[in-house]
């Protein structure tokens, strides 16, 4: 495995076929990422596809080359994906780093081979890709996206599309800038964006305040009559019956962000949010300070991700799974009632 820009610089040098993909679910980094370097690399020469593994929020649709984006959708378009991959000589994987995150992509580009390249922030990655950029102290793939771009001496490449789409991933994979993955080279990064004429403005309005009438009744309904709060082990958690979801119209994006309101919380340490999607229920997982999200949800709900940010599955009932995240938290008091609410020190990624 690799982390070589000039190995990556020859990779490029002549004009290929490229396939990017990003993880199932895209969320404003991993579209923002894929879309960018799409940019880039057609600046260059390269014919590019992306393929996301499923659909993603409206509220990223605006993003530059979003109309070009093939979203997979194994009953009507697998033959003509799995050709793309089948055919590309260089396959791009962002914003990820185990083939499982791609659901039935990760079969076809790990049979693929075009030369696989990974570029990451998530703990521990599968060693399947040829030239790796995993780097898990960076507050978000498109920050990584930015300083390749940079070392590979095409800055001046990054237009305001470009720009705005990075700048996107990095607001919302920090926080708006407030988790303590913020260093300062992100505020640099942005700073470098900004000679781009990116409209700071404008991308958060375009994400943050473009929700339809529903979906705000829909999350008022969840923090009045679902939001759980155990003080015992300085825990909130939300969980949503696919009843619930029917009734408020929910769509993709709907309820991503829930589990930041039970961490917003004074005294709580851990916040949990469990979706009943019927095939499985999916959670987040937030946490403060020392408290490793991504060791618990690894340890219970074959997850990962960052150390206070990751994300698991459970394939029981909704009912069951909660259940047994609670059987679970005396086993970690100690550790959450130690945690100081209000993190205190620089930590890892937390996007």
């Amino acid at each position: 495995m690799s982390t070589s820009v000039s190995e990556l610089k020859a990779l490029l040098a002549e004009p290929k076929q490229v396939f990017i993909t990003t993880h199932h679910k895209p969320d404003a980094d991993a579209l923002g990422s894929s879309l960018a370097w799409a940019s880039y690399l057609k600046k260059k020469g390269h014919s590019v596809t992306v393929v996301t593994p499923s659909d993603y929020p409206a509220f990223l649709n605006w993003m530059q080359g979003n109309d070009e984006v093939v979203v997979y959708e194994p009953r009507h378009n697998d033959r003509q994906v799995r050709d793309l991959v089948s055919r590309a000589e260089v396959i791009f994987c962002l914003d990820f780093n185990c083939l499982g995150r791609i659901n039935e992509l990760g079969s076809y580009v790990a049979q693929a081979s075009g030369t696989k390249v990974l570029i990451d922030h998530h703990q521990r990655p599968e060693d399947f890709a040829d030239i790796s950029f995993s780097n898990p102290k960076a507050a978000a793939t498109a920050e990584q996206i930015f300083e390749i771009i940079r070392d590979l001496g095409d800055q001046d490449l990054v237009d305001q599309g470009m720009g705005e789409a990075l700048y996107a991933g990095i607001m919302t994979d920090t926080g708006s800038f407030r988790h303590p993955s913020t260093s300062r080279n992100v505020h640099l990064i942005i700073a470098e964006l900004l000679n781009a004429h990116i409209d700071l403005a404008s991308v958060h309005r375009r994400i943050y305040d473009s929700h339809s009438e529903i979906r705000l009744r829909f999350l008022g309904y969840i923090l009045k009559d679902k939001l759980v709060v155990n003080r015992e082990f300085n825990t909130a958690y939300i969980a949503v019956t696919q009843q619930e979801l029917r009734d408020y119209e929910s769509k993709t994006g709907d309820t991503e962000g829930l589990v930041n309101y039970a961490l917003s919380i004074e005294g709580i340490v851990f916040a949990a949010v469990f979706i009943d999607r019927g095939s499985a229920v999916k959670i987040s997982f937030r946490s403060v300070g020392d408290f490793s999200v991504a060791d618990f949800s690894r340890s219970h709900f074959d997850g990962g991700g960052h150390h206070n940010a990751s994300g698991g599955v459970s394939y029981t009932s909704l009912d069951s799974t909660v259940t047994r995240f609670l059987g679970l938290l005396p086993e970690y008091q100690a550790q959450l009632v130690s945690t100081p609410a209000v993190p205190v020190a620089v930590a890892p990624p937390v996007a």
